[in-house]
């Protein structure tokens, strides 16, 4: 398995600290508000290679934090006239019905900044004991010039990262890349006591201490989207090293931008889309769909006609997940024979394809282009003359390399099959009315759902085609 490694900027061999184990820190959401559909793209991003590194047999201990101190949410907190704790435990539980909502598995351990003040401030204590960081009036900032290998995740060296920047002038840092990892309070702010006065943690203190004490001085993979490189993840590595002297993470990996309607989403430009109103109007099998259809590290465009088509594709798959359903309740034969047991050995090289593509880089884009070779394949091998058990297990293979993806996990029966069953009663109270032209219409609709309508001795029976 191989990983684009954003520290080298090149694709390595992907191999844990511990074999058989994967110890993995996502950056989460600050919140102080619903996350937005480009934050889901991190989130599925992420969700999807940790589930791929479990079907590979990986044991993942799967870190995503919750920021839950921060300017923003003091600000909100202000605003509607509430404490930042209940902003907090309110953004929490809808980002859990969101991730949901989108099929996102439960992180191992979701863990909360404010958990960890009595560890940040032991974190911070021994950067400054290290002299890596000093305190002025009740702050406390790192050293960037004191920490050699600083800018090494952007690319770039302290001077030209210094000249590049825009730095607000604050005499009373050492240097102005000075970045605080301790706040002092100001009137009206949430604060704990520590050695330097009341006051709250830095942003980026924050993630270094979280990933030290749940997952180790050196974890294998740091994660998160473009926008953290600079400087929240420079900012993690440096305090991190500083204080352990070991190395920080071994493979970092950072997803591209979403934009909306080619265009990078903004308040402003009132394209800004939350992930739940996404939900409100495409299913999340849609959504992860489109996602996923293009690779992490490319940016990726979100649109209403690119939504239409990931639902057309998504609708292509399950009907053919909807024919195989079908067809185990139809077939007469039950043991596969000995022509079927070699066809479906012939079907394990689209496991083989999908495999070789995910472990490049987990290349979402060609693996998902190996479903749709599969659903071909049995769309014109899998039919009413198959056996029951080589239908089931053909399915079984469809629904297991959809399962990394988070996709093509749900039945086509119940609502669907309820659904069609009733616009064909509708079309038949239509034919015997002689309302011809509402007959037509149902056929062409259900034709449309991919579903043929087949007129028998035995009544009307319908069957799903690609």
């Amino acid at each position: 398995m191989k990983i684009f490694n954003s520290l080298t900027r090149k694709k390595e061999e992907f191999v844990p600290l511990e074999p058989g184990k994967v110890k993995m820190y996502v950056c989460g959401p600050t919140v102080y508000n619903f996350f937005h559909i480009g934050n889901g793209r991190t989130f599925i991003v992420f969700d999807t290679i940790r589930r791929y590194m479990e079907y590979r047999g990986y044991e993942v201990e799967y870190v995503q934090n919750f920021t839950d101190i921060d300017d923003k949410m003091i600000n909100k907190a202000n605003e509607e006239g509430t404490t930042v704790k209940e902003i907090g435990d309110k953004y929490i539980c809808e980002y859990y019905k969101d991730a949901d909502g989108l099929n996102i598995k439960r992180a191992t351990i979701n863990p909360r900044a404010t958990e960890f003040i009595t560890d940040i401030i032991k974190f911070v204590k021994g950067l400054i004991e290290k002299g890596y960081a000093y305190e002025v009036n009740g702050d406390v900032y790192f050293r960037t010039k004191k920490f050699e290998g600083y800018g090494q995740l952007i690319g770039q060296n302290l001077e030209d990262l210094q000249a590049g920047a825009r730095i607000n002038v604050d005499e009373r840092k050492e240097d102005p890349m000075d970045f605080a990892i301790w706040k002092a309070q100001k009137p009206g702010e949430p604060a704990w006591q520590s050695p330097w006065g009341p006051g709250r943690p830095g942003w980026h203190i924050e993630c270094s201490c979280m990933a030290k004490k749940l997952l180790g001085d050196t974890i294998d993979i740091h994660a998160g989207g473009m926008d953290l490189s600079f400087p929240h993840h420079e900012n993690e590595i440096a305090q991190s090293e500083a204080l352990t002297g070991k190395k920080f993470a071994n493979y970092w990996m950072h997803s591209a931008f979403l934009n909306v309607n080619n265009q990078k989403m903004s308040k402003s430009l009132n394209n800004f889309l939350t992930a739940r109103d996404a939900l409100k109007q495409y299913d999340a099998d849609v959504i992860r769909f489109l996602m996923l259809s293009g690779h992490y590290r490319i940016q990726l465009n979100f649109s209403n006609d690119l939504l239409e088509s990931a639902k057309a594709s998504i609708e292509r798959l399950y009907n053919a997940i909807g024919n195989l359903e079908n067809l185990i309740t139809e077939v007469n034969t039950e043991k596969m024979n000995d022509e079927e047991v070699k066809y479906l050995q012939s079907l394990n090289q689209y496991r083989e394809r999908y495999i070789e593509k995910m472990d490049d880089d987990f290349n979402t884009a060609d693996a998902i282009s190996v479903l749709f070779d599969l659903i071909r394949d049995t769309n014109s091998n899998v039919t009413i003359n198959s056996s029951k058990e080589l239908c089931e297990k053909a399915l079984s293979l469809i629904r297991e390399l959809g399962a990394p993806l988070g996709i093509l996990q749900k039945t086509t029966k119940g609502n669907l099959e309820e659904e069609i069953e009733a616009l064909i009663a509708e079309r038949q109270q239509a034919r015997k009315d002689k309302n011809f032209a509402l007959a037509d219409k149902i056929r062409d609709e259900l034709k449309a759902k991919g579903i043929e309508l087949l007129d028998t001795p035995q009544g009307v029976r319908w069957k799903k085609v690609d």
